[in-house]
């Protein structure tokens, strides 16, 4: 049973920072890429950024320059270092992993439970 356990949402002043903390825990062969997403109140969950194995990194317009992703591999956890927020950067906020449980099987897609993200004054 692979899960995903985010942290570090709150409230936070425009211009604010927070990190996101997502960690993956149970039994798994590997984990590939590892992102995170977004979902605002009557919108669609959007990618916020992702990170493959290797390091590799891609974001959405929205969020370059102020997010930053990065992982640790031995840890098994992704990261958000959020900077510069904005109003609009609020939205619940998910963690995602594509994960292969076993070297035989099929990667597949794991999500975290949401963590809450609001930028307000």
């Amino acid at each position: 049973q692979v899960q995903l356990v985010e942290s570090g949402g709150g409230l936070v002043r425009p211009g604010g920072s927070l990190t996101l903390s997502c960690a993956v825990s149970g039994t798994f062969f590997s984990i590939n890429a590892m992102g995170w997403y977004r979902q605002a109140p009557g919108k669609q969950r959007e990618l916020v950024a992702v990170i493959t194995s290797g390091g590799s990194s891609n974001y959405a317009d929205s969020v370059k320059g102020r997010f930053t992703i990065s992982r640790d591999n031995a840890k098994n956890t992704v990261l958000l270092q959020m900077n510069s927020l904005k109003p609009e950067d609020t939205a619940v906020y998910y963690c995602n992993a594509n994960v292969r449980v076993r070297i035989v099987a099929m990667p597949r897609d794991y999500w975290g439970q949401g963590t809450q993200v609001t930028v307000s004054s």
